[in-house]
């Protein structure tokens, strides 16, 4: 896990723990489980988008398409991350 948290931004490591909690409620719903990294990792670029364009002045082209990638990296990583800890916590549980 360490090595995926260095590549998170620090602002955006706030979302792992969001991320895991919506994952825990689409667990209750009735979305099927292979779905949930998808809704997850959508989220997790949805809410870093909202981040980045929030905290970021996009003027031109350039700026727009960085802070969508980051959008789209950072959200993915942090989805990941989430979606990680989730599964040692549960492998941790088994015996």
């Amino acid at each position: 896990m360490q090595d995926i948290i260095q590549y998170i931004k620090p602002e955006l490591l706030v979302l792992v723990p969001v991320l895991c909690f919506v994952g825990v409620g689409l667990k209750k719903s009735s979305l099927k489980d292979k779905y949930i990294p998808l809704v997850l990792g959508l989220c997790g670029v949805v809410l870093a988008g909202m981040w980045m364009f929030a905290s970021t002045a996009v003027g031109t082209l350039r700026e727009g398409v960085l802070a969508a990638f980051m959008s789209l990296t950072q959200g993915v990583l942090c989805a990941g991350a989430s979606v990680y800890a989730h599964q040692l916590l549960h492998q941790a549980k088994k015996e």
